[in-house]
């Protein structure tokens, strides 16, 4: 009879023991967990702390009493593996209720997940600082707002904006300091800019590339001291300033781990000691579209881990296929979702790729609630999809979740195009949003249209030979253009082509680029050089580039 001991629960070391026992009955599991929750809804912690999740036990996914009941497994809660020993085949534990005492294995897995990066303000008490992780922090945390009117938060990753809105929505008052330029790393700059400007209409105090350097305690809570020299005073201080893998009791043992301490696995998951398997926030994984190893602490990997460990304990062969980063995150009334690599990551490779930027509507503009999209589609020179970021108040995750899947099956943009999807005026378009940036790329690659980035304009200020263009109506110039820029509305170009110099470049912008492309095509076949600027006016605006 094998024996397998799991060292964690939540995602992968859950699923992996219910994967086996439903494979294997008569495998022995032995669960061992340091706290007293094997498995819960991380990712609805900060809901709960909002009060959006108003019962914490509906937070509690599985619990000992249920692992031993329906599968058999024995699971050791308030137990902390302090090491292992490979050759032996064994753990030893240090456990409340039994002290410390070996326990034997033929399989090993190893789930630990990661931990929040350590602050290390000493010398403020621990009842002003918290971090969030499992449910004690959520409970302390949860004792702790009681009369709290003014909170800080560091860090801009998920679990800092998540905790930001719903402590606003308790209405608290919020101040997040982001060392970076921009909050939530998954999007560029020019998608993320706008949940940014969401959470400063909100009310929350958003400091971007503002480094904390020192806390103090006040009589009143804390006092956060920044680089900058600026200073925010709050009630608590929450850090969520990133994870780094729980894996300080594994550097002695003899499993490789990466230079920040992740655990290296192959396609099975299956470390460099062949009985030892380890999957979730703690290992490395293979980047889907550039094939780089990096870390990717997502709940919808880790879960895939667990039970691919099972199936390969059990021999049934089975590898991971690496990881997309598919991943949503609300904002207040907005949805940003993204899958596959950023620009930026894509840049910072080496990698060649091009962008589009387009505003279409999630339903039928006629049917009642049309809600814009912002989606920006990344791929290159061979059609081949390598990213897209969505967000907007409706119909944001439907998108990326079509894109995601073509991405994961090796589609391309001519793929999108073909695309056949759901249609009635209520749900969507006759041509999707999916589709119409599929065709906007494959104008792109076949030179029917030339793009820009509305981040070059200020690089061409002071260029005689470029001249921006606003092809919308002048109503809606008057509400906001492009300083410089001259007009002609789209439906009266042909009539003021002979004022026009077929010796200087025209930059052309309408309000989301869809007008701008007619124009680009009128003015190209009349022998104008010509560009079409990425996104138009709502773009640009966002950004608040040369707009007076």
């Amino acid at each position: 009879m094998k024996k397998v001991v799991i060292i964690g629960g939540v995602a992968t070391g859950a699923s992996t023991a219910a994967r086996l026992r439903r494979l294997d009955e008569t495998i022995e599991i032995v669960m061992i967990e340091r706290g007293e929750y094997i498995s819960f809804a991380n990712c609805g912690l900060p809901y709960y702390l909002g009060d959006v999740i108003t019962d914490r036990d509906e937070l509690l996914i599985a619990t000992p009493k249920l692992m031993k009941d329906r599968f058999h497994i024995d699971t050791r809660i308030h137990s902390e593996v302090t090491k292992i020993n490979p050759f032996k085949n064994s753990v030893t534990i240090q456990s409340a209720d039994r002290g410390t005492y070996e326990e034997t294995y033929d399989y090993l897995v190893l789930a630990p997940g990661a931990k929040p990066i350590d602050f290390n303000f000493e010398e403020v008490s621990s009842d002003k600082v918290f971090t969030l992780r499992n449910m004690n922090d959520t409970d302390r945390i949860k004792t702790a707002l009681d009369g709290v009117q003014k909170a800080i938060i560091i860090g801009g990753g998920y679990i800092g904006v998540e905790m930001a809105e719903n402590l606003v929505e308790k209405n608290i008052e919020v101040t997040l300091v982001q060392a970076l330029p921009h909050i939530l790393a998954p999007f560029d700059d020019d998608m993320v800019i706008l949940a940014e400007n969401e959470m400063r209409k909100k009310g929350i105090n958003l400091l971007l590339s503002e480094m904390a350097v020192a806390l103090h305690e006040t009589e009143v809570g804390v006092s956060l001291e920044l680089e900058s020299g600026n200073v925010v005073e709050g009630n608590i201080l929450i850090s969520a300033i990133g994870v780094v893998p729980d894996t300080d009791f594994l550097k002695d043992s003899g499993v490789s781990l990466g230079k920040r301490g992740h655990i290296l696995t192959n396609e099975q998951m299956q470390t460099n000691i062949p009985n030892i398997y380890a999957g979730g926030d703690a290992v490395t994984v293979t980047d889907f579209v550039t094939k780089q190893v990096t870390a990717v602490p997502l709940a919808g990997p880790a879960n895939k881990h667990g039970r691919i460990i099972a199936d390969n304990i059990c021999g049934i062969p089975s590898k991971y296929k690496d990881t997309q980063g598919s991943t949503v995150i609300k904002v207040f009334d907005l949805t940003l979702a993204a899958t596959g690599n950023t620009e930026r990551q894509l840049s910072l490779q080496g990698i060649e790729h091009q962008t589009i930027i387009i505003h279409p509507n999630h339903h039928a503009v006629y049917y009642p609630g049309a809600e814009q999209i912002t989606l920006k589609l990344i791929f290159n020179s061979s059609g081949a999809i390598l990213g897209a970021q969505a967000i907007g108040i409706a119909g944001v995750v439907k998108r990326i979740d079509v894109i995601a899947t073509l991405l994961r099956m090796g589609g391309t943009i001519y793929d999108l195009t073909e695309l056949e999807l759901c249609y009635a005026p209520p749900y969507g378009s006759a041509k999707d949003p999916v589709n119409f940036a599929g065709y906007v790329a494959e104008n792109v690659l076949t030179k029917k249209t030339d793009l820009v980035h509305p981040r070059e304009l200020e690089n061409i200020k002071d260029n005689p030979n470029i001249v921006v263009l606003d092809v919308r109506t002048l109503g809606e110039r008057n509400f906001g253009k492009v300083d410089g820029s001259i007009h002609i509305n789209v439906n009266d170009l042909r009539d003021h082509l002979d004022e026009l110099d077929k010796e200087k470049e025209y930059w052309i912008y309408c309000a989301v680029g869809v007008r701008a492309y007619v124009a680009e095509r009128i003015l190209k076949q009349h022998g104008f050089q010509c560009k079409n600027i990425i996104g138009g006016y709502k773009t640009i605006s966002a950004l608040g580039l040369l707009v007076p």
